[in-house]
């Protein structure tokens, strides 16, 4: 909720969902999400980027690489001001 996220494409399309606007990517384009923005995103399968994350959102994916158990993903997300959007 209170975290900004960017991303920059190297190779491959990147499919960001924001509410009801979708926009597909390819290399060379950087897509910044600020902060208080639900969006979710996809890759393609030959897809590189670089993610630009807060300290706060790099300690969630690294949560939620510790802890694979479905039932256990929403108290991460909540630890981390953050939810999952479905």
């Amino acid at each position: 909720h209170d975290d900004d996220e960017a991303w920059h494409v190297l190779e491959g399309e990147l499919t960001f969902h924001y509410g009801y606007h979708t926009e597909t990517v390819g290399p060379g384009t950087t897509v910044f999400v600020p902060a208080g923005v639900a969006h979710a995103y996809t890759a393609t399968d030959d897809a590189r980027y670089l993610i630009i994350l807060t300290p706060r959102l790099s300690a969630l994916i690294q949560a939620l690489h510790a802890d694979r158990e479905p039932a256990h993903q929403e108290e991460i997300y909540r630890r981390f001001d953050s939810e999952l959007v479905r």
